[in-house]
């Protein structure tokens, strides 16, 4: 799913209404009824609906849902927020179309004290329709006090296309004290970047992306570098296997990981490697990891390291398909001598996590020789030792595509909406995940997934883009069974089988 500029939106809008063609009060009436299906599933007609309209479109959804609520026995109750003197002929057909049924349902909002107490007693849901994507400076005045007021609120808040006062992007000159503190936030077709940074989290909620049916050529054919990534996007790159093939059909990887007490980030990773699908993986670890690992997990095979408390020295890579180093190495003198050989030898991409990371940020002359199209997954704290501190996502964002185009890497920024970088300057968000991942071992396992991938044949962006979706989702599958206190990062390893299924059979 692409993820379009505030510009780019307009123009799909105006695209369909060209094209389709269609009404541009009837595209709001079908992206306004689209968000009224989504709350009466939600939500049964013992709740109460204060919804607060501005004057422009984003105003003119509120009042359809409104009516559409209305309609259908919920009990409503519209605030108009007289912020301007300016209206949009949507807005004021439909405040025409709810005047004339519900009359009485209607309050004026020129000053916060306009604004009727809430009967608490009463289950009540806020829904904000102010102010839409267009915003380029901070609210003030009546709109700056009314956002306030109802974020004073006890009652569970809905955002329509976007919370007030939120720009669709860079919000780092914004005034964050002026936003709508949504629950959820039901935006149309596409999400808005600043969706996916989790400085946003508290405005946003839970995002829930609306397909309104804007027209499919448009989709098709509009040009971004930014993307969020869904199953429907996986699926020309899956490769089904056949009825022939054997094991050496689906690659041999190797895995250098593990150190003394740290031997469990290598059965994570290679547990996960083999359940991605890998023909056959090799660990390399050190000798005091050989029975752990033999015992635990007897489908891998073994390459023992001459020192028995951490890697000292590399095997021979020329038979492997897939490389992967990082999980649990620790970073001792000779490991790192051995990872910069890794460096020096491989012929195919690398894919680097955890301590091979921060071995990577004390020397960062080697960065250079890094085989084109290797795959970095730090989380934030490495990719900062990495890369550089940042005060927020764009910033962030801007370092690390300088970073992946000057080396020719792709990074995975893990977290919530996991962030690819590809070296071609694309940048790819990830729909899947929960915090209930935020735990130790969960990187282990989506190193294992990469690792696996790659080792069937899958470029590093194929790679990325699989791996870090089916990570999320195995999460996701993870937390119907758990809560996000008790996921573990082996829960996430057992059920790459449902999201296997489920993504692509």
């Amino acid at each position: 799913m692409k993820i379009l500029s505030v510009k780019q939106i307009r123009e799909a809008d105006q695209y369909t209404i060209l094209n389709e063609p269609i009404k541009s009060i009837d595209l709001m009436e079908r992206a306004a009824f689209k968000s009224y299906q989504w709350i009466i599933e939600k939500f049964d007609n013992t709740y109460q609906f204060n919804i607060f309209c501005g004057l422009g479109n984003n105003g003119g959804d509120g009042l359809v849902i409104a009516r559409l609520l209305s309609e259908n026995g919920f009990l409503v109750n519209v605030f108009k927020v007289m912020h301007s003197n300016n209206f949009s002929d949507e807005f004021l057909e439909n405040d025409k179309r709810f005047s004339k049924l519900y009359p009485k349902n209607i309050s004026i909002i020129k000053k916060i004290g306009d604004i009727k107490p809430i009967d608490i007693s009463k289950k009540n849901i806020i829904i904000d329709a102010i102010l839409g994507s267009g915003l380029s400076k901070p609210i003030s005045g009546i709109i700056e006090d009314t956002v306030k007021w109802i974020n004073h609120q006890s009652c569970l808040v809905i955002s329509i296309d976007i919370p007030t006062g939120l720009f669709s992007d860079d919000n780092s000159d914004n005034n964050l004290k002026a936003i709508t503190k949504a629950d959820f936030t039901l935006t149309f077709q596409f999400p808005k970047l600043a969706f996916m940074f989790p400085e946003n989290e508290e405005f946003v909620g839970n995002l829930e992306v609306l397909d309104i049916g804007l027209h499919p050529n448009f989709l098709k054919d509009v040009k971004t570098n930014s993307f969020f990534i869904e199953s429907n996007d996986l699926q020309a790159f899956f490769k089904y296997r056949k009825k022939y093939s054997h094991k050496g059909s689906y690659g041999h990887a190797l895995l250098l990981a593990g150190s003394y007490g740290k031997i469990g980030a290598a059965i994570l990773a290679s547990k996960s490697c083999l359940k991605s699908g890998s023909g056959l993986i090799t660990v390399h670890l050190p000798e005091c990891g050989y029975q752990i690992i033999q015992t635990s997990f007897p489908e891998a095979m073994v390459s023992v390291d001459k020192n028995e408390n951490f890697i000292s020295e590399i095997p021979d890579i020329s038979k492997y398909d897939s490389i992967a180093i990082g999980p649990g190495i620790g970073t001792e003198e000779e490991t790192q001598k051995a990872f910069k050989l890794l460096i020096q030898s491989s012929k195919i991409p690398l894919i680097i996590d955890a301590d091979a990371i921060n071995i990577l940020s004390e020397n960062q002359t080697w960065l250079s020789f890094l085989p084109s199209n290797s795959i970095l997954t730090p989380h934030p704290k490495e990719f900062e030792r990495l890369v550089g501190k940042s005060s927020n996502s764009m910033e962030k964002m801007k370092l690390a595509k300088d970073f992946s185009s000057k080396f020719q890497v792709f990074i995975i920024l893990k977290g919530a909406n996991s962030m690819i970088v590809s070296p071609n300057g694309n940048y790819y968000f990830n729909s899947t995940g929960n915090p209930g991942m935020a735990t130790g071992g969960s990187g282990d396992v989506l190193t294992g997934i990469l690792l696996g991938l790659m080792s069937q044949g899958y470029s590093p962006f194929e790679t990325c883009l699989i791996g870090v979706y089916l990570h999320g989702f195995a999460g996701d599958l993870a937390l119907k069974t758990n809560t996000v206190e008790t996921l573990i990062a082996s829960n996430i390893t057992r059920n790459l089988n449902k999201a296997f299924r489920e993504t692509f059979y």
